[in-house]
């Protein structure tokens, strides 16, 4: 990998000098530098910490994918078969550095971008980076990731509460929980898996506050992973995968209802356009029936050094920690744009770009019912094809 110094980047006022700028070194920026390497282009891709898959190396402990080895691998190179058919985040880690260097991608650390503009001539990209740096690009693509910036709910009397809180990103094992009241906040994947995995830590409570009852599948059936399905539905009729699941979930899954946890009313599909992914089962469910990881209502502030729930409940739990998701974190590098819709999502993706904004690329801002890392291996190879189109009119300067 290539320093930070200022005679690092490459920046010149040439446009057949420029590179396509990646912004972010996890596996949606690196699949894309493959892709446009490969087709003869020069990417330089910056990545505001020392690392690639910085985002991948603060994930908790347990951490597994939900996809298979075979379905998350980039363009270019399978993940080695000792992984283990749901590689772990330490073997993700590992992948994304041998990715990295595998491919001898040009990859600057310690470089964050702050703002994204037209070049004044209107034939490329200015990106304003750290120590005043100024760099030119014939085209840019966005990967900073989907879960960029912790978010946490306005709830009053949070800024009063005095017992511990932190956001499921500060998250990694059990072991500071063994013994202890724990309120899990959010019940999408992170959330169950957290839980999970304190009550198989020694917790001495564990109570999951939900909001709106999720869709829940396992992970795999009788070898087949919930993914494959995922892949083969993906471009059905969303109200026909929704009666499929119905029938399916009421077949392979449990009633919860009697713990807290009703079926939803709204199809699972449905929710995926929504942004709402389903909970794969790691040991939810059983903690759920047994009764080890208790559901509760949703949290609505906080009073008197206790949690106030929605159905008027408070609680007084040792520690709340909050599983409540991240913001895309767009807004101050490219709001002024026009690229960006009312939830601050980019409102054109992969080969596609906003009116306005030509050369302008966002990859991994979905989160599609087939994989996420499945999706950003296609999306790279779409984009690389998109930009390689322009490429001998904008004179991109190859490999």
């Amino acid at each position: 990998m290539a320093d930070s110094s200022p005679s690092a980047q490459p920046t010149a006022p040439n446009p057949a000098d420029r590179p396509v700028y990646v912004i972010g070194g996890g596996p949606g920026g690196l699949s894309v530098a493959y892709a446009l390497r490969a087709r003869g282009i020069r990417a330089v891709v910056l990545e505001r910490s020392g690392h690639v898959g910085d985002s991948w190396r603060r994930h908790y402990d347990r951490l597994r994918l939900h996809t298979t080895r075979r379905l998350s691998a980039l363009p270019g190179l399978p993940m080695p078969r000792r992984f283990g058919r749901w590689p772990a985040r330490d073997d993700v880690v590992r992948y994304l550095e041998k990715y990295a260097e595998h491919h001898r991608l040009e990859i600057v650390t310690g470089v964050e971008v702050s703002r994204v503009e037209r070049t004044p001539d209107g034939t490329g990209w200015l990106l304003h980076a750290t120590g005043g740096r100024e760099l030119t690009g014939a085209a840019v693509v966005v990967a900073t990731g989907y879960n960029h910036t912790p978010r946490v709910p306005d709830w009053p009397g949070r800024d009063t509460y005095t017992g511990e809180f932190l956001h499921a990103c500060a998250y990694r094992d059990p072991k500071p929980y063994a013994g202890r009241d724990v309120l899990v906040v959010g019940v999408g994947n992170t959330g169950a898996e957290i839980a999970v995995d304190l009550v198989e830590g020694g917790a001495s409570r564990v109570r999951l506050a939900v909001r709106t009852p999720p869709h829940i599948v396992r992970r795999s059936t009788a070898g087949w992973p919930a993914q494959y399905s995922g892949v083969l539905v993906r471009r059905l009729p969303v109200g026909l995968v929704d009666r499929l699941c119905r029938v399916q979930a009421r077949l392979a899954l449990p009633d919860l209802s009697a713990q807290g946890l009703p079926r939803p009313d709204s199809g699972l599909y449905s929710r995926v356009r929504e942004g709402a992914i389903p909970v794969q089962d790691v040991g939810l469910i059983d903690a759920v029936r047994k009764g080890t990881v208790e559901i509760v209502a949703a949290v609505e502030g906080f009073e008197e050094g206790r949690v106030v729930l929605a159905d008027g409940e408070r609680v007084a739990p040792d520690a709340v920690i909050a599983a409540t998701g991240y913001a895309r974190g767009l807004e101050t590098l490219v709001g002024d744009l026009g690229v960006l819709d009312e939830r601050g999502r980019p409102v054109a993706h992969g080969p596609r770009t906003a009116p306005g904004a030509p050369g302008l690329h966002f990859t991994g801002y979905t989160n599609p019912i087939s994989g996420n890392l499945r999706e950003l291996a296609l999306d790279a190879r779409r984009i690389a094809k998109a930009i390689s189109r322009t490429a001998e009119a904008s004179r991109l300067p190859t490999t």
